[in-house]
């Protein structure tokens, strides 16, 4: 049996993935993979990428998502290519502030991660980690996406095993030909749940089968919100809002 736990969309929460990495050592797995998405919006972005880079130390997979983009290089538009009128004060306030609390080294670090990872179980079985879709940081597999651009974006990789994120909202879809697994976000969850959501993947070296399931931890939201509010940056009563609740507020 070979074991992956998927996350991503940590967003600067480092309260929130310090609980995950404490729940995800519980299950053994063999391989561990961070799909995007690692530093805006929360209050602590360099305690969050500190965390990630022993992750890394000690085995992990990990890529980088829009946001990311956003934060290292304020590339806007390739960071958020559906914003054609012109991206937002309030995020571009975030990606400076997240630029400014990580320092030369670490945004070094973020800028040197792949858009994806291509991992294989025992069996050879392979899992291609992405944040939103094969071949894209943006065009994520939202849950009203029309099936035949699902099909179509899910037909850009050889992987059985699809491990992706940028969503928000946790979802399993079995193709049949693929298993598409979106963890959700393990510190800015969408679905109104206020917990950290992460995915477990098992594979039977044996028989070639499959099974997912969504797993969720609990963190001190409040005290994750309480510290953005402090922060004062503008947008950042939604944001706080946001990890509150669970749901997003804009």
């Amino acid at each position: 049996m070979t074991r992956l736990i998927v996350l991503s969309d940590v967003h600067g929460n480092a309260v929130a993935l310090a609980a995950i990495r404490k729940a995800i050592r519980i299950e053994k797995p063999d391989l561990v993979a961070v799909a995007g998405d690692l530093v805006l919006n929360g209050p602590d972005p360099a305690g969050a990428v500190d965390l990630l880079r022993e992750m890394e130390a000690e085995g992990a997979a990990i890529t980088s998502g829009n946001t990311d983009i956003a934060v290292a290089d304020f590339d806007y538009a390739a960071a958020f290519p559906w914003m054609a009128d012109g991206v937002p004060d309030i995020f571009r306030a975030g990606a400076e502030w997240a630029h400014d609390a990580l320092g030369d080294e670490r945004i070094s670090w973020l800028r040197r991660l792949p858009s994806e990872r291509r991992l294989r179980a025992e069996d050879g079985t392979m899992i291609l980690v992405c944040h939103a879709s094969p071949g894209s940081q943006t065009s994520g597999f939202d849950k009203e996406l029309d099936p035949n651009v699902v099909i179509e974006r899910a037909g850009r990789t050889d992987a059985r095993v699809i491990a992706c994120g940028h969503t928000h909202i946790p979802e399993i879809r079995d193709l049949g030909w693929k298993l598409i697994v979106n963890d959700g976000s393990a510190g800015y969850i969408f679905d109104g749940e206020p917990t950290a959501s992460w995915a477990r993947i098992d594979i039977d070296d044996a028989t070639g089968e499959i099974s997912a399931e969504i797993r969720r931890t609990e963190f001190d939201a409040l005290a994750v919100a309480n510290a953005i509010s402090a922060r004062g940056l503008p947008g950042d009563v939604y944001r706080a809002a946001t990890v509150r609740t669970g749901k997003l507020v804009r």
